[in-house]
């Protein structure tokens, strides 16, 4: 009889389960057009992680705004950007002159919208470029110090159930002198230009070589690994309920051998730190620099990659839109991030529907299991891709493994939830399993070199969905 009970057990378990799953579905399909349910089922849905985030556009304009008052900044009057000294200069004001003359509580609410896209309304401002240069605005007050913006984005991901954050922390930082080797700059972009690409790598080991030489190297890497260690620790970022990892990120508009210089410190911290977990590149795609070196920094990070096999990375690819460049330049930058640099993870790839034999390719990264970071809403605003003009169905038909991410929620004052959201009202042909599927895939094909934490991770989302289709109404 024992053993009769036994076996009833052991098999009604995962019948059970599978029946809570089942009902989280047919709710999902329910509520699918009612947003204010949708809202209520995605914000209290476990969602792992969170990897495509930059650390810099994902704190919120207000306690920005409200630390360059406190420290008393200069803020600029016409582009509403702060600094920390501009005595002297027209147009600059301290916020204790602005509040001793009573303006600087109707000049909030505009400095808001010039840092973020509050209140954004076509025709007010491009959206791309509003984006794009709200970072340069607000920067001063927030590397200032960063322990507020790290705290905030731990607690507000543990409020909307996110377990896991793989942020793009910090450019590099270093006082390593290469102005003796900007002469290859020129040479470097010339045999990119004739697609000699064995040449630029063998220039690259040259290059590497005297990089290497110069003495402050080790000290810059040294340097970078420890400030985030002693922030995170000291902070005591991880916990039971909430992890979070850094990518190192490089600024694409640098000139080559300065950009290579960051690559290669930034793989080498990669290579030396748990707590940074990959590499990444960063700066608008379009920019003039982007475009006239893509594929020299993507031959970068093949070197790179060679040096370092161990150290995963990141790429922003394809986050192009019709219009914005040349026709020809939507072709090949997602292919050349993929077969070139050998990226690990493609971030936003929303122009694959124009890129040279797009079905290969899409077969390519579904075969090597190539994830692709989708960021809705900033496509959304930036880029003015959206419903069945987003990729998101192409990628999803050739089974590649998709993402959800934030991009910037505090620019794009946005969240976690809402991405979620808009998933399941605009892609009806997601169903809950598959988006389940992705919630899992934002801890699976993340960077996180522990097995161990990652797998503490797995099974403590397994149990926050157990625990979260038991509440379904």
């Amino acid at each position: 009889m024992k053993y009769l009970l036994a076996f009833i057990l052991l098999f009604s378990i995962p019948i059970c389960l599978r029946a809570q799953e089942q009902k989280a579905a047919q709710y999902l399909q329910k509520i699918r057009n009612n947003e204010a349910e949708l809202t209520a089922f995605m914000a209290q849905m476990p969602k792992g992680g969170d990897l495509h985030h930059h650390f810099s556009g994902s704190i919120y304009a207000e306690p920005l705004l409200e630390k360059a008052i406190k420290l008393d900044y200069y803020v600029n009057l016409e582009t509403k950007a702060v600094a920390k000294d501009q005595a002297g200069k027209p147009n600059w004001k301290r916020f204790s002159e602005l509040s001793s003359e009573g303006s600087l509580a109707g000049m909030k609410n505009e400095i808001i919208r010039r840092w973020s896209v509050k209140d954004y309304y076509p025709g007010f401002y491009p959206s791309d470029q509003l984006f794009f240069e709200s970072f340069d605005k607000y920067l001063p007050a927030l590397n200032e110090e960063y322990a507020p913006g790290m705290l905030e984005l731990k607690n507000r991901a543990i409020a909307e159930n996110v377990s896991y954050i793989e942020t793009m922390f910090s450019p590099v930082y270093s006082n390593v002198n290469i102005q003796d080797l900007s002469t290859y700059d020129s040479e470097l972009r010339s045999l990119a230009n004739l697609s000699n690409k064995q040449g630029v790598l063998d220039l690259l080991e040259i290059v590497y070589s005297k990089v290497l030489q110069k003495e402050s190297m080790n000290q810059a890497i040294i340097w970078n690994n420890s400030f985030i260690q002693r922030l995170h620790d000291s902070l005591k970022i991880d916990d039971e309920r909430f992890t979070m990892r850094y990518q190192k990120y490089v600024l694409r508009f640098k000139n080559p051998v300065d950009l290579f210089k960051d690559i290669v410190i930034s793989f080498m911290a990669a290579d030396q730190s748990k707590l940074i977990a990959g590499v990444n590149m960063v700066a608008p795609e379009h920019g003039e620099n982007s475009m006239k070196d893509y594929r020299l920094h993507m031959l970068m990070f093949q070197f790179c990659h060679q040096k370092f096999p161990r150290v995963k990375y990141s790429l922003h690819a394809g986050e192009l839109a019709m219009g914005q460049v040349a026709p020809e330049s939507l072709t090949w930058h997602i292919g050349e991030a993929i077969h070139t640099a050998k990226a690990n993870r493609i971030g936003h790839g929303v122009d694959i529907p124009y890129e040279k034999n797009s079905y290969d390719l899409l077969r390519y990264m579904s075969k090597q299991k190539i994830p692709v970071e989708m960021n809705l809403v900033s496509n959304r605003f930036i880029l003015q891709i959206k419903e069945d003009k987003h990729p998101i169905q192409l990628y999803h038909q050739f089974k590649i493994p998709l993402l959800i991410s934030t991009d910037d929620a505090g620019v794009l004052r946005t969240s976690l939830t809402e991405q979620y959201v808009l998933l399941a009202k605009s892609y009806p042909f997601f169903s809950y399993a598959h988006i389940k599927e992705m919630v899992f895939n934002s801890l699976d094909y993340s960077f996180i070199q522990e097995p161990e934490v990652k797998q503490k991770l797995r099974q403590d989302l397994e149990k926050r969905f157990k625990e979260f289709e038991a509440r379904i109404p």
